[in-house]
């Protein structure tokens, strides 16, 4: 992010997107815009983007824009989709572009692959041909069969293509007299609890199960209601998972109920849409005298676990716009004992917010009362379990709130890592009222040999006795040592853009390579 000028924050936004301004420059006419006219559009005082289709004059948000007028001339004059996925997928733009809206991309006809044109037309002739062969004496049995076999072939072959069935995943259902089981055969090894996301509400089923970068989803609208609970069993070594529904009339179902549009399919996680629940806060404490610990509990009826190193995206209406933001969830308290992997009930989740004075987000959030809902979305984030799971040293370099994403790594790394040596923070703050859980970090440290943690103030009082100063390569070259010349080593950093930025050149002049280094963003 980048400081805005006074007068341009998300309200002053909200505020202008509200006073009727003709902010398009078409006077509320809707156009259809062409790539030549699209590509005209690519300056500061005349900026057009088009977003999966449609096409918005973002010329009077360019000084609204939190990521800076850099990031968005990126796009000037042409499809941002792709950029807008990578950086700010979870982003509603309709709603907050809309008053934007020059109109929708002409379409240009697009050729089917040849192979594909192909193989339909080959696959129609001879389905065409093996019935015309089952009803006549015409074609002998063995050509016949032969027939069969290469339709079938080429009916997969189609289905490759269209790019949505190749995890080889499927479903089936049964029932007894009180409850629905759907069973998913995700033909994977190893499938977790933190693999499966399970939501039903408003007779929708959603079932959701993360492979690698894609996922397989079912996805329907079901035929009768049934009750709040929710089971979900994993069988982990064969990849079987079994959604369990109590229906709320024992009566016999007929079928499960109707597909939606994503049903059955197998596709990229970026592909598809955020998808959003409701929790309730149920408890919110201070941790210091600017953040708090929102405690949200989620429906009886969500199956929901965020793997460390993952956020999420909290969804709110704030003076009739729809206004996102990523949380990273942490643990309710740092575990001090680490005999056994820590395990938490599931229900709840748990996010360190810092309440920004003139935040319109965090004001508004600060200001729910317990028992009220806000909307959560499923996780998000590139960064996998596996990078720790065979660590010797792992480095984490936090700032401020940054420090959300380590609670979770701390406790997977000291509970679950065999061979770790030694894990060390270095926690920037700017005095010390602002470190979160000061108390419980020292005291994990006094506990468990292999952790250590520094804390460093940009502006300490005159009795501090620890470090001070930024983030500097000097500093870094210092608390960032390998426990041994070859040892396999993780840092990770997250905080203010200028700071994770600066800490990933730093650590990479100081020799540690990309592989070595992750930086949180979102």
């Amino acid at each position: 992010q980048v400081p805005l000028k006074p007068g341009r924050s998300l309200m002053d936004w909200i505020r202008l997107t509200k006073s009727g301004k003709d902010l398009t420059g078409l006077k509320g006419r809707l156009i259809e815009v062409t790539e030549d006219e699209l590509a005209k559009h690519d300056k500061k005082e005349d900026c057009w983007i088009c977003i999966r289709g449609f096409v918005y004059n973002v010329t009077p948000y360019m000084e609204y824009h939190p990521g800076g007028e850099d990031e968005l001339m990126k796009a000037a004059g042409t499809d941002g989709t792709d950029l807008f996925n990578q950086v700010h997928r979870w982003v509603n733009y309709e709603s907050m572009l809309k008053e934007c809206l020059v109109g929708r991309m002409a379409v240009k006809p697009v050729a089917a692959p040849k192979e594909f044109i192909l193989i339909s037309v080959l696959y129609h002739r001879i389905v065409e041909l093996s019935r015309y062969c089952a009803v006549t004496s015409y074609c002998h049995a063995r050509f016949f069969l032969m027939l069969v076999e290469i339709s079938s072939t080429l009916s997969e072959e189609k289905k490759q293509l269209n790019g949505k069935y190749s995890s080889g995943a499927s479903y089936d259902w049964f029932q007894t007299d009180s409850s629905i089981t759907i069973v998913i055969y995700t033909k994977q090894k190893e499938v977790n609890a933190e693999l499966v996301i399970v939501d039903c509400q408003d007779k929708r089923l959603r079932g959701e199960i993360i492979v690698g970068d894609h996922s397989y989803l079912v996805d329907l609208g079901l035929d009768n209601a049934v009750q709040e609970d929710t089971a979900v069993n994993i069988t982990e070594k064969v990849g079987k998972v079994e959604i369990i529904l109590k229906k709320k009339d024992n009566v016999h179902w007929e079928k499960l109920g109707q597909p939606l549009e994503s049903h059955n399919t197998f596709i990229k996680r970026t592909d598809r849409g955020l998808f959003y629940r409701k929790c309730k806060l149920v408890s919110k404490t201070e941790v210091t005298h600017d953040t708090k610990l929102f405690c949200l509990t989620l429906p009886k009826s969500t199956h929901l676990r965020v793997p460390a190193g993952q956020h999420v995206y909290l969804k709110q209406i704030i003076a009739g716009t729809e206004v996102v933001k990523p949380y990273t969830p942490v643990l309710p308290f740092l575990p001090l004992d680490f005999k056994e992997p820590s395990r938490h009930d599931g229900a709840h989740l748990y996010l360190m917010v810092k309440i920004y004075s003139h935040g319109l987000f965090t004001q508004a959030l600060d200001h729910l009362q317990i028992g009220d809902c806000i909307s959560v979305s499923n996780p998000e984030g590139n960064f996998k379990k596996s990078r720790v799971q065979s660590l010797e040293d792992l480095f984490l370099l936090a700032a401020g709130t940054g420090f959300t994403p380590m609670v979770k790594l701390l406790n997977l790394a000291l509970a679950e890592v065999s061979c770790l040596r030694t894990v060390k923070l270095l926690f920037f703050n700017k005095t010390e009222d602002d470190i979160l859980w000061r108390d419980q970090l020292e005291q994990l440290a006094l506990k468990d040999e292999r952790f250590e943690v520094q804390f460093v103030l940009s502006q300490p009082t005159k009795d501090w006795v620890g470090k001070e100063g930024k983030i500097s390569s000097s500093l870094l070259s210092e608390f960032v040592k390998r426990s041994r010349k070859d040892s396999k080593v993780l840092v990770c950093i997250c905080g203010p853009t200028p700071f994770t930025e600066q800490g990933v050149q730093y650590l990479k002049d100081l020799g540690y390579s990309q592989e070595e280094i992750h930086a949180f963003t979102a």
